[in-house]
């Protein structure tokens, strides 16, 4: 019971943080932020609510493979992470990096992977439901999606000594990043020619650019494995400049979704 509530923690932050992101990008800031909307249009209220509610589902399956986890653990199945546990703060931060660093690839050539037409509708059919995302699209998956999603996290402390206390952190950055890649809005700052300016990192064009053409844009954290392997959407640096100029330039600019 007591790593069934602890693990029911992740479901509490999702909650927490997709409701505020919605909150501040598309209420309270919609006015300031209104030149940097991706699409003109936005989702209907019934495709938000029915995203959120599969969000939670999905969610909630996180939460109970960390039972699952916790319980593996107990078996003496992680020795690997266990005895990471007293390597010290400095590889604390480094297996963190590592984590992240092999969730991008993972979740890279998986994604890539459930858009074979073999694989598409079981896996991954009902995210790309959210033509237009929001907040709430972040993880509104297919049952197969979400387990495909958190084997990542059952899989990596088998293979990688990682500290217990990473993976609240992981989970947390992986909430974060994920909920503002679907928030529908460009938040990224640009250079003075109109390229992000980390471009190493995804941006919410990025990914919303895989929404409105589905075979491309594969990656979740960084650009470089679309980039080594050809899948970079060639319009994603001017859709990017339009995001962020559509406040000065709104006439002369067509729409993201258009690339």
């Amino acid at each position: 019971m007591e790593a069934w509530i602890h693990d029911l923690a992740s479901v509490k932050r999702y909650v927490i943080f997709a409701l505020a992101v919605w909150a501040v990008l598309w209420v309270l800031l919609k006015g300031l932020l209104a030149g940097r909307k991706i699409r003109v249009d936005s989702p209907p209220p019934k495709q938000m609510v029915t995203e959120f509610l599969i969000s939670i589902r999905s969610v909630a399956i996180f939460a109970t493979v960390g039972v699952g986890i916790t319980l593996m653990d107990r078996a003496g199945l992680y020795p690997l992470a266990d005895r990471a546990d007293h390597w010290g703060p400095a590889w604390f931060c480094a297996s963190l990096a590592l984590m992240i660093l092999g969730h991008d690839a993972y979740y890279y050539w998986v994604h890539r992977a459930m858009h074979h037409p073999r694989l598409f509708r079981k896996f991954h059919r009902r995210h790309h439901r959210s033509h237009n995302p929001s907040p709430f699209t972040a993880y509104s998956f297919d049952l197969r999606e979400a387990v495909m999603m958190v084997s990542f996290v059952v899989l990596w402390p088998l293979v990688t000594p990682t500290p217990w206390g990473v993976i609240p952190l992981f989970m947390l950055h992986q909430i974060v990043r994920n909920t503002l890649l679907h928030s529908g809005y460009e938040l990224m700052p640009a250079t003075s020619d109109g390229r992000p300016m980390l471009d190493w990192l995804t941006t919410t064009t990025h990914h919303d650019l895989h929404h409105a053409s589905a075979g491309s844009n594969f990656g979740l954290y960084f650009t470089w494995w679309d980039r080594m392997m050809g899948t970079e959407n060639p319009g994603y640096h001017a859709a990017f400049a339009r995001a962020v100029r559509r406040a000065t330039l709104p006439q002369t600019l067509p729409a993201a979704a258009e690339i």
